[in-house]
């Protein structure tokens, strides 16, 4: 049903990822179409049958989740998660980043999951209305955030990207919904450049 709901309402977006260096220069690294996944389905049903949280903030889009072990074959409408998310405030932030982290569960094929996991918020100045149909969320990694990530202890590339609902469900603590994901292509994070992403959705 929701999978159906989503494609009548033909919900579309796209992502642009540039590197950004000190004297402001930018480097775009990709842009291509993202996947709209079931999870924004879900969120809309919940939202339009009252069925979930009574407040309409709970179904913001304002928090994503990067991760190091994204690939192509999860670019599907079925994927509920990112496979491997950063995993703590210090992997996102490391010493001196500006990104806001906070936590929260996650809600997967409709069910809470109760493992407090992290999610980077997107401030309400970095979500703009484009036109009347497309709006636009622009995610900044500065360059002291995400950098040299490991993993058992070998070099961990950032490679993937999702955006989430913020509360569908309307619980405590909150558990977000992931409704568009994108794979990349290997991105070593170093202090040398920030990365900014800047993802489209149109309705």
């Amino acid at each position: 049903m929701n999978l159906n709901f989503l494609e009548e309402l033909n919900v579309r977006g796209h992502l642009t990822i540039s590197k950004v260096y000190e004297n402001n220069a930018e480097e775009v690294i990709f842009d291509d179409h993202n996947i709209i996944v079931s999870g924004m389905g879900v969120a809309l049903a919940h939202m339009f049958a009252i069925s979930g949280s009574n407040s309409i903030l709970d179904y913001q889009i304002d928090r994503f989740q990067v991760g190091v072990s994204g690939s192509s074959a999860r670019e599907v409408v079925s994927t509920n998660f990112i496979n491997g998310p950063l995993s703590s405030i210090v992997e996102y932030v490391g010493d001196a980043g500006d990104i806001l982290v906070t936590s929260g569960y996650q809600v997967r094929n409709n069910a809470v999951v109760s493992v407090p996991l992290q999610y980077g918020l997107i401030p309400q100045h970095n979500i703009t209305k484009v036109d009347s149909n497309t709006v636009r969320y622009t995610i900044f990694l500065d360059q002291e955030s995400c950098n040299n990530l490991t993993r058992d202890g070998n070099a961990a590339n950032l490679n993937e990207i999702g955006l989430f609902v913020k509360n569908i469900k309307g619980g405590t603590p909150v558990a977000p919904i992931l409704v568009a994901y994108r794979y990349f292509s290997n991105v070593r994070k170093t202090s040398d450049f920030g990365l900014v992403f800047r993802w489209s959705l149109s309705f």
